[in-house]
C-alpha cells in the first residue's frame, strides 16, 4: 500500500504541475490582448496559476487519504487517478472560466473608456462655436445686426399679451 501511496502522489502532482503550466502559458497569450500590457496579463495570469496548483494540490492531498479497496492494489491506484483527473478537469475549466471572466471585464473596461473619451471629444468639438465672418460685398456697407434678425422675424407670429 505504501508503493501505490507513493505512485499515487508522484503522478498527481506531475499532472497537475503539467496541467498548471498549460493554463499558465496559454493564458498569458489570452489574457495579453485585454490587457494591452504583457506584464499585467502575465502577473494576473500566475496569480490565477498559483490558486489552481493551491486547490488542485489540496484536493490531491485529500483524495491521497481515501481509502479505497477493490482488492488489487493497482485497481486502487487507478481509481483514485480517476477521480483526481476528474478533479482536475473540474478545477481546470474553472480556472478557465476565471480568466476568462477577468478579460471580458478588462475589455468592457477599455471600450468604455474609449467610449468616454470619444464623448469627451465630441461635447468639446460642439461647444465650441464656428467662427463665422461677414465679408461685405465690394463696395456695400457691411450688414447691421439688428437689421439682418429683423428681416427674419416673420409679423405674423409674434404672440402678443395684453
Amino acid at each position: 500500500m505504501e508503493q501505490g501511496y507513493a505512485v499515487f502522489l508522484l503522478l498527481g502532482v506531475v499532472l497537475v504541475l503539467i496541467d498548471g503550466q498549460l493554463i499558465y502559458r496559454s493564458g498569458k497569450g489570452y489574457m495579453s490582448r485585454a490587457y494591452g500590457d504583457p506584464e499585467a496579463a502575465k502577473s494576473m495570469t500566475r496569480l490565477a496559476t498559483v490558486l489552481f496548483h493551491l486547490v488542485v494540490l489540496g484536493m490531491l492531498a485529500i483524495v491521497s487519504i481515501i481509502t479505497v479497496n477493490t482488492g488489487d492494489p493497482v485497481k486502487d491506484v487507478v481509481v483514485k487517478l480517476g477521480v483526481m483527473l476528474l478533479i482536475l478537469a473540474l478545477v481546470h475549466a474553472v480556472t478557465m472560466m476565471i480568466l476568462g471572466r477577468i478579460r471580458d471585464r478588462q475589455l468592457q473596461q477599455q471600450l468604455a473608456d474609449e467610449m468616454a473619451e470619444e464623448h469627451r471629444q465630441y461635447e468639446q468639438q460642439r461647444t465650441v462655436p464656428p467662427q463665422t465672418r461677414v465679408e461685405p460685398v465690394h463696395g456695400a456697407p457691411a450688414p447691421r445686426v439688428a437689421e439682418a434678425v429683423e428681416d427674419k422675424i416673420d409679423p405674423t407670429q409674434i404672440k402678443t399679451t395684453r
